[in-house]
């Protein structure tokens, strides 16, 4: 396997999903899903290599969330203001040009995510999009039978039902749009970014600015 002596030989390799983890036949939103595995364990049943050589897995997440198609979305954004996402982050298929659902950026559905995955990183995109919003709801938590979980619900009836729980963080009036340094961020940005970390405890690397690849924070 060429992947296997290139490992041994200590190179380096990248391996990048498509899709997301929520879409995993086992452990997504069934029967919202797709026929395989966009999490890491595809990345060794896709590959042929063994979990082992596996040393850093990074979660690549919107500032936002976003789906396509049926399926439950607690924190989808209706009406005027998913539009208004939608059409800042070019929310529409590439092929089809089919509109996705957007909304705010969901905790609870990250951090199963991050545990099923083992996130050692975080790659936050399309962080300038939402530039120019007075306040960002996050969702740290559902109420599921009028009871607060910060647990990722398997039923998929269940987790159609819950009532997202949220956290109010001010917003940011600068256009960041191409920004590659950290402390060039506004200090609500900033902000935005460490709670998400924080409520993960994993670190965020790698932040987009823009639509470029160098508009791009390393950290």
């Amino acid at each position: 396997n060429f992947l296997v002596h290139a490992l041994k030989e200590g190179k380096h390799v990248l391996a990048e999903g498509a899709q997301g983890s929520l879409l995993d036949v086992d452990f997504g939103t069934y029967p919202f899903v797709t026929s395989s595995h966009p999490t890491v364990g595809g990345c060794c049943t896709g590959l042929g290599v063994p979990p082992t050589s596996i040393n850093r897995v990074i979660g690549i997440v919107k500032a936002y969330c976003t789906r396509v198609g049926n399926g439950p979305f607690p924190t989808e954004l209706e009406g005027d203001n998913g539009e208004a996402l939608r059409k800042a982050g070019h929310e529409f298929g590439a092929t089809t040009g089919r509109p996705r659902r957007c909304g705010w950026l969901d905790l609870v559905a990250l951090n199963y995510t991050s545990m099923i995955n083992g996130f050692t990183e975080l790659a936050i995109t399309k962080l300038d999009v939402l530039s120019g919003l007075d306040e960002i709801d996050v969702c740290t938590g559902y109420r599921v039978n009028g009871k607060s979980t910060k647990r990722f619900p398997s039923d998929i009836r269940m987790l159609s039902s819950v009532e997202p729980e949220y956290v109010t963080l001010p917003g940011w009036s600068e256009d960041i749009t191409g920004v590659t340094d950290w402390d060039k961020l506004p200090k609500n940005a900033q902000d935005y970014l460490s709670f998400i970390s924080e409520y993960l405890d994993v670190p965020a690397h790698i932040v987009s600015s823009g639509p470029k690849r160098e508009q791009t924070i390393i950290r």
